[in-house]
């Protein structure tokens, strides 16, 4: 195979990746706005919640950034997401206006959140 043939394949390749990553986006957005959590998180950094406030709950970029590298990230925001947080242990303090996430378990099914949770974590902070 030749050079140029090569460089083709390898575009188009690229092409059905990138595609393949909107179109996942597309549905991760989707099933965050259905199941109500686009109510209290933004995926950048820097968005102001209600009256100019911090926003109610983090970036999801910034929480990609600090569960990086946490092996049990996947498993304990999924259950963060079903169960909701405890409010005397939360470690967004003074960055969020919310006290706490509420549970989620009757707006979103366990293997959606495990999905969604999995994205996130996957969001790249330097990406805007």
């Amino acid at each position: 195979m030749n050079k140029q043939a090569l460089c083709l394949l390898a575009g188009l390749a690229v092409a059905s990746t990138a595609a393949f990553a909107a179109e996942k986006d597309d549905a991760m957005l989707a099933l965050a706005s259905k199941s109500g959590c686009m109510t209290c998180h933004h995926i950048e950094p820097g968005a102001k919640g209600p009256d100019g406030l911090a926003p109610i709950g983090p970036a999801w970029k910034d929480v990609s950034a600090k569960y990086k590298g946490v092996k049990s990230a996947e498993e304990d925001l999924t259950r963060t997401v079903l169960n909701g947080s405890n409010p005397y242990e939360s470690h967004w303090k003074g960055k969020v206006s919310g006290l706490a996430m509420p549970p989620n378990h009757v707006a979103i099914k366990d293997a959606e959140a495990k999905q969604l949770v999995k994205w996130i974590l996957a969001l790249d902070a330097a990406k805007k």
